[in-house]
C-alpha cells in the first residue's frame, strides 16, 4: 500500500490530476469533453513533467558531479572485454539525457583510445535509458515496466557495443577522431556547494533546451487522446497489426526528443489501445536514432559503421517490442 501510495499520488501526481480537474470545472470548463479533455491532459501533464524532471535533473546531475569525462574515462580504462561495455552502458545512465548530447562524449572517449564497442555501448545507453527514465517510467506504467525497460535497454547497449567490437570496425572511424591527441587534465576537486550549484545550473541548462519538446510531446499526447478514435489506435498500433512495432520504430527515427518528450505520447497511445511493445519501440527509436544525432554521429564515423549501429539498434528495439508485445499480459 505505501509503494502504491508513492506510485500513484508521488510519481503519478494523481492528486494534481484531481486539483486541475476541478479547477477547471469551477471555471466552467467541462474536463468530459474533447477539448476540455484536451487542455486538463495538457495542464497535468506538463506541470506533472516539469516538476519530475527538474527533481530528477538535480538529482542525476549532483550523482555525475562525481563522473567528470576524465574519470569516466579512467573507470572505463580499468576494465576489459563485457565487464567494459556493461560499466560503459550503466555510466550512460547517469550523463545527458538525449542522444545529441551523447555524441560529443562519445568522440572524446573513442579520441582517448577507449576501445569502439565500448564507446558505443555508452553511445546507445546515454540516450536511451537512464535514471530519469526509470522514474518516469514507473509514474506512468508502473515499476515493472520500467524496470525491464532500463534492463532491456542496457541489453541492447552491451549486446551492441560487443557485437561492434568483435566485427573490428576501429577502420570505420574517421581518421580526425582516430587521431586526435587526449589531453589528460585532472578535473578540480568540487566541494560539496560546487556540487550543488552544478546541479541547479544543470536544472535550469536543460530544463530550456528539452521544456519545448515536453510543449510538443503533451499537445500531440493530448490530440492523441482526446481526438483520435480509439479504433484507430488498435488498427495501425494494436495487436492485431503485426507489422506495428517496425512501423512505430521507423516513425520515431525522424523525431528529435529526449525520454521527457516522449512520454505523454507512450501514454496516450496506451490508453487508446496501442500495445506496449509497440510504445516502447516508439520511444527507443526516438531517443537513440533521431535524425539529428543520426547527422552528427556521420561526421566521426563513415557509413559502414554507422550502418551497422542503426542495424543493431532497429533490431534490438524491434526485438523488443514484439518480446514485451508477447508477454504484455504478465507485465502489466
Amino acid at each position: 500500500m505505501i509503494w502504491n501510495f508513492i506510485q500513484n499520488q508521488i510519481l503519478g501526481m494523481k492528486w494534481l490530476n484531481e486539483l486541475i480537474g476541478t479547477l477547471l470545472g469551477k471555471v466552467g470548463l467541462d474536463i468530459s469533453s474533447k477539448l476540455g479533455g484536451s487542455i486538463h491532459f495538457f495542464i497535468y501533464d506538463v506541470i506533472k513533467i516539469s516538476i519530475l524532471l527538474c527533481t530528477l535533473i538535480y538529482m542525476i546531475s549532483y550523482i555525475q558531479s562525481y563522473f567528470p569525462p576524465d574519470r569516466s574515462k579512467r573507470i572505463l580504462g580499468r576494465f576489459k572485454g563485457i565487464g567494459a561495455n556493461c560499466i560503459s552502458a550503466l555510466l550512460g545512465t547517469v550523463t545527458p539525457f538525449c542522444s545529441c548530447s551523447s555524441i560529443p562524449l562519445f568522440i572524446g572517449f573513442t579520441s582517448a583510445g577507449l576501445p569502439l564497442g565500448v564507446t558505443f555501448s555508452f553511445l546507445i545507453s546515454s540516450p536511451m535509458v537512464d535514471l530519469g527514465s526509470l522514474v518516469l517510467l514507473m509514474s506512468i506504467f508502473g515499476t515493472k515496466v520500467a524496470v525491464l525497460y532500463v534492463i532491456v535497454g542496457l541489453a541492447i547497449a552491451v549486446i551492441g557495443g560487443t557485437l561492434i567490437e568483435k566485427m573490428h570496425m576501429e577502420k570505420y572511424v574517421e581518421q580526425f577522431i582516430l587521431n586526435a591527441s587526449s589531453v589528460d587534465i585532472d578535473s578540480p576537486e568540487l566541494t560539496q556547494k560546487d556540487r550543488l550549484v552544478y546541479a541547479k545550473e544543470q536544472v535550469i541548462d536543460t530544463f530550456k533546451k528539452v521544456f519545448p519538446y515536453i510543449l510538443i510531446g503533451v499537445a500531440i499526447g493530448a490530440g492523441i487522446h482526446n481526438w483520435i478514435p480509439e479504433t484507430w489506435i488498435e488498427t495501425v498500433l494494436g495487436s492485431n497489426n503485426p507489422f506495428g512495432v517496425i512501423l512505430a520504430t521507423l516513425v520515431g527515427i525522424p523525431m528529435y526528443a529526449d525520454i521527457f518528450g516522449t512520454i505523454p505520447v507512450a501514454e496516450a497511445l496506451l490508453a487508446k489501445g496501442a500495445q506496449l511493445g509497440t510504445i516502447l519501440s516508439f520511444m527507443m527509436g526516438v531517443t537513440t536514432l533521431s535524425l539529428p544525432s543520426m547527422i552528427m554521429l556521420k561526421k566521426a564515423v563513415k557509413p559502414k559503421l554507422l550502418g551497422l549501429f542503426i542495424g543493431i539498434c532497429a533490431t534490438g528495439i524491434t526485438i523488443v517490442g514484439y518480446l514485451f508485445n508477447l508477454f504484455q499480459e504478465f507485465i502489466i
